[in-house]
């Protein structure tokens, strides 16, 4: 019987959103792999919008979940409808909307403050011993919530040195590389917080949701 996996989603677009070629890779990974996905994302609005061939903020407002369904086409579901009794395992890819929609990082660093139905969401897997697998910058949420994790965002100093203020144990790594905290049953990749390519953020993927998989069997 297939594994199901809930991608949640922070937008779309790196500079305001979810990665898209991390939240992408990641579904594929986990469809070639045997497992079966399912899309949420939280029915608020975005941080901000960000242009993304100036980088520059445009003056108007955007939906987490409306955005979110760019990547998903159309198939997601609100956050808020997320239940952990229906998953084997929770999965985040990265992006900015990690840290500006899922969270308050990118604006208050280590005083974070994460969105309600996320940190729902992940408790209750946690209480219920499931899996949850995060790329990129998205780990810091999880150094939010879960005192002593040990987890990666790959080299970046300053990143590292707030999951390690947090409480986290962060551990230096590149390309493709994992590391599994089993305690708590997470497994981190730092994808696009390195310097990488389309390939390389595949490679992350393809081992998280690996890692992901591996503690289900």
């Amino acid at each position: 019987m297939s594994k199901k996996i809930a991608v949640i989603l922070s937008g779309c677009g790196v500079y305001d959103g979810a990665e898209i070629h991390e939240a992408t890779l990641t579904m594929l990974a986990i469809s070639q792999q045997g497992g079966e996905y399912s899309i949420f994302a939280p029915n608020v609005n975005q941080a901000h919008v960000v242009n993304h061939l100036t980088g520059e903020e445009m003056n108007e407002s955007r939906n987490v979940l409306v955005e979110s369904a760019r990547i998903a086409r159309g198939n997601i579901n609100a956050l808020s409808d997320f239940d952990a009794n229906d998953f084997d395992a929770l999965v985040f890819p990265g992006g900015f909307g990690a840290a500006k929609n899922l969270s308050t990082f990118a604006f208050n660093g280590v005083n974070l403050v994460v969105n309600g139905e996320v940190e729902k969401a992940i408790k209750d897997m946690l209480a219920a011993n499931k899996p949850i697998g995060a790329l990129c910058i998205s780990p810091v949420i999880l150094a939010k919530l879960i005192p002593g994790i040990e987890l990666t965002i790959g080299q970046d100093e300053g990143t590292a040195q707030a999951v390690n203020e947090l409480g986290g144990k962060h551990v230096q790594t590149t390309h493709g590389q994992v590391i599994i905290d089993t305690e708590h049953k997470v497994v981190t990749t730092p994808c696009y917080m390195l310097d990488a390519n389309i390939s390389q953020i595949a490679d992350g993927a393809n081992n998280v949701v690996k890692s992901v998989l591996g503690m289900l069997n």
